[in-house]
């Protein structure tokens, strides 16, 4: 059986997370997963279910987004990381609400503030994330530099995109990129000495 998504407007922090959680399970639903603005429950539900859930939820301050909604949701999040993960150069305005709006035929008003209301954060934090996780994955997997990094993402610039790397992770890129070189390094280390004492301990017998 498959699960069921539901989303829910004012649900934007750990707490609002966990006074979902309880409601849902005092009325009998199993979460199967949880995060800002977005549940997934373990079975389906029929209208009269979400009746009730949206009931309980509006008693303490949160609220059922219709499927339309829903949908626009998951359709500007898909969007952006499509955008992002493309491969192709990005151009440094080129995602936006404005561009956005157009893409999906929504008022950017509209948008923006649906977004924001049900996910916790606005639609240019939401691109910025996006940004820096790909921006993690280039300097580590792909191995390109700062400035092919900073000309892949859109950014006008390294500095940017270093105040905006170390704004989110608390570290430069070139800090990051160091600690995963580092870790990959250590983790081959222990590997080769556990296959050194398994090699070891063989001989010995």
């Amino acid at each position: 059986m498959p699960n069921i998504a539901l989303y829910i407007k004012n649900m934007c922090c750990n707490h609002c997370i966990m006074v979902v959680t309880e409601e849902l399970s005092k009325l009998g639903f199993e979460v199967q997963s949880i995060e800002p603005g977005k549940v997934e429950l373990v079975s389906t539900i029929d209208h009269h279910d979400r009746n009730v859930i949206n009931a309980a939820l509006a008693a303490i301050g949160f609220e059922l987004i219709d499927e339309r909604k829903s949908q626009i949701i998951e359709k500007v999040k898909t969007e952006i990381i499509n955008e992002i993960y493309s491969g192709e150069k990005i151009s440094e305005n080129m995602i936006c609400p404005e561009y956005l709006s157009r893409k999906l035929g929504c008022e950017c008003s509209y948008l923006s503030n649906l977004f924001s209301s049900t996910e916790g954060i606005t639609i240019e934090k939401f691109i910025t994330l996006q940004k820096i996780e790909r921006a993690k994955e280039l300097l580590v997997y792909e191995e390109l530099s700062l400035a092919e990094v900073a000309v892949q993402l859109g950014y006008g610039s390294v500095r940017k995109m270093s105040n905006q790397f170390k704004k989110i992770t608390g570290l430069t890129p070139l800090h990051f990129k160091e600690i995963q070189k580092n870790k990959r390094i250590s983790s081959k280390k222990v590997l080769k000495a556990k296959k050194c004492k398994s090699i070891s301990k063989f001989y010995n017998k």
